[in-house]
């Protein structure tokens, strides 16, 4: 479905309201993207919204995943979150019929309880994968910095590090969700957001010539208060794990955010990436919220 310029107008509102009420974006930055487009739809991505005498209520985004999955995220109006799921379940059903029976569906929810395990077990969703908000103030306190080694960083540059990030960075994700697999295109697109400054995505090139060690991709949130930092993507050379590298450039970025006046950052990490856990555990990090995806298989 692509959406008209009124209901697109009427979408933004809702997710600027979205954000307004619960103080966390109501979508990834990629549907976000998908969304604010003109040629919404070009790339397989739907929205359905619903309204209320003429007022949106809700809305429900399909997407396509890399692993042939379909991406489901439904925003309910702040306003419009009465305890009664009746919004939640009639965009749900709408959207499930435009998927086929043969195609597995995954149901993002930000923030998730209790509440919405029960509903979605009501349709046909179970629980799959939680991905965890973790937080620590900054700047670090020497005590946590003690033992982290040293690296150099420089600013990426724009047609010369495009290839040997994308590398580094499809070997290090191999097989993940959202981060594995990118294309130059992809890489693009990320890098014409409005936020990104190149001066914050720090790669880190080996001592002795050998190649790029990683990278520390770092995202600032001004509009958020207080101004919130974030580890938006870090990668090490498969070839060079277990040497320290993850935490130094994890720490590089903090430093770069906290020079900058941010005192709070984030990141993301799987629950089950046990090794990232203790890392960032160490430096201080704490869990904020966990988003939760839901499982629907075909049929």
């Amino acid at each position: 479905m692509v959406i008209d310029a009124v209901q697109q107008a009427d979408l933004s509102a809702l997710l600027a309201r979205s954000v307004a009420a619960d103080g966390h974006q109501a979508l990834p930055e990629p549907q976000r993207m998908a969304l604010g487009r003109s040629d919404l739809g070009a790339n397989g991505t739907r929205a359905l919204l619903a309204y209320d005498g003429g007022e949106v209520t809700g809305c429900a985004v399909l997407s396509p995943a890399p692993d042939g999955s379909i991406t489901l995220h439904v925003i309910i109006d702040p306003a419009h979150r009465t305890g009664d799921d009746h919004i939640a379940s009639k965009l749900m059903r709408r959207a499930l019929k435009e998927v086929a029976p043969s195609e597995t569906v995954r149901l993002w929810a930000m923030r998730a309880t209790q509440t919405d395990d029960d509903l979605l077990l009501r349709h046909g969703f179970i629980p799959d994968r939680d991905l965890l908000q973790m937080r620590v103030s900054i700047p670090l306190p020497p005590a946590v910095l003690a033992g982290t080694r040293p690296v150099t960083t420089r600013s990426f540059r724009l047609g010369q590090d495009d290839a040997p990030w994308l590398d580094i960075n499809n070997r290090a994700f191999a097989g993940h969700p959202e981060q594995g697999g990118w294309t130059l295109a992809q890489l693009h697109d990320r890098l014409a957001a409005e936020w990104v400054d190149l001066d914050g995505f720090l790669m880190a090139d080996a001592p002795d010539g050998s190649g790029l060690i990683g990278s520390c991709w770092t995202k600032v949130v001004r509009s958020a208060r207080p101004v919130l930092g974030e580890i938006y993507v870090i990668s090490v050379d498969p070839d060079r794990r277990g040497q320290g590298w993850g935490r130094a450039l994890t720490v590089a970025g903090l430093e770069w955010m906290a020079a900058r006046g941010v005192t709070l950052s984030m990141l993301y990490t799987d629950a089950s990436n046990t090794a990232a856990m203790a890392l960032y555990l160490s430096l201080g990090f704490v869990v904020d919220h966990v988003d939760r995806s839901y499982l629907r298989a075909p049929g």
